[in-house]
């Protein structure tokens, strides 16, 4: 089978800004033949290869240059005043193609071609032909063409004859440009080899830390691992206070400080009627506040709007948000009439420090409550010192921050006063607000433990039937107080609140 002419491989122009050498318009050399059979190239292939040499390495007889022009002035390629410009090398690991010696002398193209054509010539004669190996099944074009790619692959490639320059492309040639043969340095792409960068230790995407993993488990697992995790440091410390116990240091400052201290004379012994049901809204309108508060915070949809009626600007929020700010009411005008109660009865006495020696008994009744040996104080009389502070915190510090930084955060501050925006901005509200909240829940929490865990009727007496005596008078109020704490957040839904809400504002889907 025979090669149809193949095209010359184009490469870098002769000279600058022309056209890739050879021209487009040269005639194609002949491509190898290969014989069909055995896929090894004919005899007559280096041969033909020769001819076509000497043939295309004749001197082209040049265009004399006209007057004056820059060609006449500088000699033609090939002539024995001029040199060959050195190119790419036309086989893999050769010297620059055409050769130095080839250079110089009008019949250097010439002897270089005919010393190709005589190297191909002497090593297709010298070649012992082999015997076609006569093939035991007819062949196919899918098996024959395989043999021909791999004889394609093992026979060295022919050297290109060497064609003389084109009389009228290089008869007057321009000028090189340093800054285009800058351009051209400075664009050819880099031969140093890149840096390694597999000797980098890899850094994981997705490292994350075990705080970072605790927050994608499960509510209920956070819930009992975050208990667990309390118990670990509570009997940590519980060991840890009782070991300090047994110094004798210890032991003389818990004899110095009690854990409380003598109140003025004035105070009466006892709880009125009233502070009873005043401790039970407390905790209805808290412990509501505090689901309502947690729902506006990780709500990302509300169910439904409210608008108020007489309001000049229709500004709406979410109805689970109308719900926290109306219980924020109640517990406000419920704290008003508490502190008005306890400063007319003489009853503040008992929450306001009046010594500075409640500091170090609070020390040492915190030091009786981690050991798990109870403060000796009589709650019907007077508060254990660390009590006395812990109620003053909640009454006279904690529940005001509550309401300063909720009203900052209501529709019911106004938005234009820039000077009061500015000294009390709302950005101070959030960061104030929330941690307060969970202020409340921890007390809330030890409060309750601590009251069944000292004498749970005595205590419950105290808080809601108004008495000393021990019975289950006060654990009757409080569990049915209980019980309606328990309804009310079950049916503090949309469906319910939305018909109360209703009659204050406009309530809407959307």
């Amino acid at each position: 089978m025979r090669g149809e002419a193949a095209p010359l491989r184009r490469g870098l122009p002769r000279v600058a800004r022309g056209e890739p050498w050879p021209p487009a318009d040269d005639d194609a050399l002949p491509a190898p033949t290969i014989d069909a059979m055995t896929g090894a190239p004919a005899a007559t292939t280096a041969a033909t290869t020769a001819a076509a040499a000497a043939a295309t390495a004749a001197p082209v007889t040049a265009l004399p240059p006209a007057e004056g022009s820059p060609a006449a002035a500088r000699p033609a390629v090939g002539t024995p005043s001029g040199s060959h410009r050195r190119g790419l090398p036309r086989v893999a690991g050769a010297e620059p193609w055409p050769p130095a010696s080839a250079g110089t002398g009008p019949t250097g193209p010439a002897v270089a071609a005919s010393a190709v054509a005589a190297a191909a010539g002497s090593e297709a004669a010298s070649a012992p032909a082999k015997p076609a190996p006569v093939p035991e099944r007819p062949t196919t074009p899918e098996r024959t063409a395989a043999p021909e790619r791999d004889a394609a692959r093992e026979r060295p490639a022919a050297p290109a004859p060497t064609r003389a320059p084109n009389a009228a492309r290089t008869a007057a040639p321009r000028a090189r440009s340093p800054i285009i043969i800058s351009t051209r340095a400075a664009s050819a792409p880099s031969t140093s080899p890149a840096p390694s960068t597999s000797a980098a230790a890899p850094t994981p995407a997705g490292a994350t830390t075990g705080i970072a993993r605790l927050r994608h488990l499960p509510r209920p697992t956070q819930v009992v691992l975050g208990s667990l995790a309390l118990l670990l440091v509570a009997a940590v410390a519980v060991l840890a206070v009782r070991g300090l116990t047994t110094y004798r240091v210890v032991q003389d400052f818990l004899q110095t400080y009690p854990g409380e201290y003598p109140l003025p004379d004035t105070v009466e012994s006892g709880f009125p009627a009233w502070i009873g049901w005043q401790h039970f809204l407390n905790a209805f309108f808290i412990v509501l506040i505090i689901r309502s508060g947690w729902q506006v915070r990780t709500e990302k949809r509300p169910s439904a709007f409210w608008t108020a009626r007489w309001a000049k600007t229709k500004r709406r929020i979410s109805l689970n948000l109308w719900f926290h700010q109306a219980l924020d009411v109640l517990w406000l005008l419920n704290g008003v009439v508490f502190v008005v109660l306890i400063f007319a009865t003489g009853h503040w006495l008992r929450l306001v420090p009046s010594s500075w020696a409640v500091f170090p008994n609070a020390v040492s009744a915190l030091i009786h409550y981690l050991t798990l040996e109870w403060p000796t104080d009589n709650g019907w009389v007077t508060y254990n010192s660390l009590q006395q502070l812990m109620y003053f915190i909640v009454v006279f510090v904690a529940a005001p921050l509550a309401a300063l930084t909720g009203v900052r955060m209501s529709g019911i501050w106004p938005k234009r006063t820039t000077r009061l925006n500015a000294a009390y901005p709302i950005e101070v509200a959030r960061a104030i607000h929330f941690p307060v909240m969970l202020f409340f829940v921890g007390f809330i929490i030890v409060h309750v433990a601590l009251v069944f865990a000292t004498g749970a009727l005595r205590n419950l007496n105290h808080m809601y039937g108004s008495s000393d005596e021990v019975n289950w008078i006060g654990f009757g109020i409080f569990f049915a107080s209980l019980v309606v704490m328990v309804a009310t957040w079950i049916a503090a839904r949309p469906l319910v609140i939305a018909p109360i809400a209703s009659l204050f504002g406009k309530v809407t889907a959307r």
